[in-house]
């Protein structure tokens, strides 16, 4: 039985951990050869390790034009030129907008939407040598919708729908799609610096906070259902799907669950 990545190279960020782990190891059980990119170096090589031959770990700080040229060349001199490339790497910071330091804001912007854009035009060249590829640009249910408290982020992940969306349209006459997936959850890690904050802030407004909304599903999302998303518009089974958002969360951002109303 063909495997859907059957012969494909591809470029993952923010591999050494959460979704783009968990993409790395999906992208590899279908057939692809992996570049698992990071700046967490031990991390990464252990991932890449356990992936075995089919695998291989670079830094790659993707606020750097020159890491992303190394990389793709690394790649391409290991494996072949990339014909996907999934832009996951990515950072938070919480807090409010009138104390935000500005400082903060444009470093998640340099890493969450500068980095997918130097990603991009990293792997034009590459991808119009195959003719054609497939870039999966990973947003967040908060490039859909607005939160207090992580404006930052949220503005510079709506930013790369916007990206991705242009990408879609320029790139597109190369055979070259360009897809944002918007996940309902992801690296733990990267939330739990925050959280002993937001528990302490929570014992302070339980009552005057409005009523919770109702999740759809009775689970949380698991990093494999990420994982699996972007592999379906990393293949060919998505071959005419190009400047789509594919939300990810078990419909929490499709509407709320309304007490009281018609319930099956």
């Amino acid at each position: 039985m063909t495997q859907r990545l059957d012969g494909t190279v591809a470029i993952i960020t923010g591999a050494a951990r959460g979704t783009g782990e968990a993409t790395a190891r999906r992208f590899v059980e279908e057939g692809a050869r992996v570049l698992v990119a990071d700046v967490l170096d031990e991390q990464g090589r252990e991932v890449a390790a356990s992936l075995g031959e089919h695998a291989v770990y670079r830094h790659l700080d993707v606020t750097q034009p020159d890491d992303w040229k190394a990389a793709v060349e690394a790649v391409t001199h290991h494996f072949d030129d990339p014909g996907v490339l999934v832009n996951n790497a990515a950072i938070l910071d919480v807090g409010s907008i009138a104390g935000m330091d500005p400082a903060v804001l444009t470093r998640l912007v340099a890493v969450n939407q500068i980095g997918p854009y130097l990603g991009i035009q990293a792997v034009i060249d590459p991808m119009k040598r195959l003719g054609g590829g497939s870039i999966v640009n990973v947003a967040s249910i908060d490039a859909i919708e607005g939160s207090n408290g992580v404006a930052a982020y949220t503005s510079s992940k709506w930013g790369l729908r916007g990206l991705s969306k242009a990408a879609a349209i320029e790139l597109g006459r190369h055979g070259i799609r360009v897809n944002t997936i918007c996940p309902g959850g992801g690296n733990s890690e990267m939330v739990a610096p925050f959280m002993e904050e937001a528990i302490e802030r929570l014992k302070d407004m339980t009552e005057r906070l409005p009523d919770r909304p109702i999740p759809p599903f009775n689970r949380r999302g698991q990093l494999d259902d990420y994982a699996n998303a972007i592999l379906w518009l990393a293949s060919n089974e998505s071959s005419y799907v190009s400047g789509t958002d594919l939300v990810v969360d078990g419909a929490f951002t499709a509407g709320k669950v309304e007490p009281g109303a018609p319930f099956s």
